[in-house]
């Protein structure tokens, strides 16, 4: 049962993480559920996801190349970003860990919902590209520390950033959570804190629900989307609250 629990879960948020961001929501307590600690759950989950998350991005990649000057920068800001988040939840305590979860989701919520209004309020200036730099650099450590949410606080950073179309973020999306998570693995592989069978089982449905998802997202209204992700991560963030200080 635990195996197609997380087969099924690795799915579902291999198709989440595709179209709107979240996914980690479903895969993230499914690895808690069967047993694995705090750290190492998530760790874990960043490993399974990964795959959803490249071959979503591979999916996307002629909405990627529509601007290939921003790709390299962005790479390198993602991959600087999430080894330095890992390398932070590798060194915390399981306890302190458990008890930011519901906060780092209730700033992913309050960053995607707000992130139109502050991209209005953004000047197109060197120094608004400079500050969005640091934004993208302080997203990728999120994910390195704390995969659940990524996608929504990569989409939320896109909307500061003025990115309008639906599937060019979508992609730009994945191809930031697969930077940031290969980082973080190559971290949590040298602590050996990633449970490899658990995670093999969540990758597999991953890597389906990842890349059906990306060829299928293009037929949904993009206001749909964004009204997923939005009632999606307020209900995570309040479960979450409730499951750590109730």
């Amino acid at each position: 049962m635990d195996w197609w629990l997380l087969v099924v879960a690795g799915i579902i948020g291999g198709v989440l993480n595709s179209v709107a961001g979240g996914g980690s929501f479903i895969t993230f307590p499914a690895l808690l559920f069967v047993g694995i600690p705090p750290i190492g759950a998530n760790a874990t989950n960043t490993f399974a996801v990964s795959a959803g998350y490249l071959s979503g991005a591979y999916g996307f990649r002629q909405d990627i190349a529509k601007q290939p000057e921003v790709v390299l920068p962005i790479v390198l800001l993602s991959l600087v970003g999430g080894g330095c988040g890992a390398f932070l939840l590798l060194n915390i305590s399981e306890q302190f860990f458990y008890q930011t979860i519901p906060w780092l989701l209730l700033f992913a919520t309050i960053l995607f919902v707000a992130g139109e209004k502050l991209s209005r309020k953004l000047p197109q200036t060197q120094h608004a590209a400079v500050f969005l730099g640091g934004v993208l650099l302080f997203v990728s450590a999120y994910g390195g520390f704390f995969n659940a949410g990524l996608g929504i606080v990569v989409l939320s950073y896109l909307v500061l950033a003025k990115y309008s179309d639906i599937n060019q973020m979508n992609g730009l999306k994945l191809l930031v959570s697969s930077c940031v998570s290969l980082s973080a693995i190559a971290i949590f592989l040298s602590q050996g804190v990633i449970a490899w069978l658990p995670g093999l089982a969540v990758l597999v449905g991953s890597v389906i629900g990842g890349y059906v998802a990306a060829r299928v997202s293009r037929q949904i209204n993009p206001i749909y989307v964004r009204h997923f992700v939005t009632l999606s991560s307020i209900a995570m963030t309040m479960y979450f609250f409730i499951d750590v200080y109730g």
